[in-house]
């Protein structure tokens, strides 16, 4: 007489397929599980630490150059200055502190360049200035629709862009050098790129 079998019994023959079927079930689980769950984490913003270890307003849109009004093509870090109106004392003055955090990069100054980007043609002194004292310094024309389509804040500004053309962090005109240098720095340590 035969022993009756239950519908859970798994016959010998299909333990080891069982077997390796959920093997490859766990190895998916884990290279694939973390990936999802910090896809989730960034799309529905659920577990994001309160804690932040820069000091600018982080872009974390996926906005680039193109979409706040410039046209530039860059392949390095870049210290970006923004000025809508006419390129005034406060302008000026993050034109220089972009060209002082360059040079403060150190052995790290040829992975990042500064440029000026403007809406309205520069005064013929500051002209002359920026030839003379800033022989790197690259210029772009901005176009003001879509810039202030996409920038609520007035004045001028100091952004940090990668090297793909994506606007990472944003700076008012009051920002200190040492603490756009250090978000600088850090970026650089952790990138690859540029």
């Amino acid at each position: 007489m035969s022993a009756a079998t239950s519908p859970l019994d798994v016959p010998e023959r299909l333990k080891p397929r069982a077997r390796g079927r959920l093997q490859l079930l766990l190895i998916l689980l884990v290279t694939l599980g973390p990936m999802i769950l910090a896809t989730s984490m960034y799309k529905f913003q659920f577990w994001v630490p309160e804690g932040r270890s820069f000091h600018g307003a982080m872009i974390g849109n996926g906005q680039g150059r193109g979409d706040i009004g410039i046209t530039a093509q860059d392949q390095r870090w870049q210290l970006l200055v923004s000025a809508p109106a006419s390129c005034a004392e406060d302008c000026q003055q993050l034109v220089y502190l972009a060209r002082q955090i360059q040079i403060g990069l150190g052995r790290d100054a040829s992975r990042a360049s500064h440029a000026l980007a403007t809406a309205q043609a520069l005064p013929g002194d500051y002209q002359a200035v920026l030839g003379r004292g800033y022989p790197q310094l690259q210029r772009y024309p901005l176009d003001v629709q879509r810039y202030r389509q996409a920038v609520s804040e007035p004045g001028p500004q100091l952004w940090i862009v990668d090297p793909h053309g994506n606007l990472v962090l944003r700076y008012d005109a009051k920002v200190k050098g040492k603490h756009v240098l250090d978000d600088l720095r850090h970026l650089l340590k952790l990138s690859n790129i540029g």
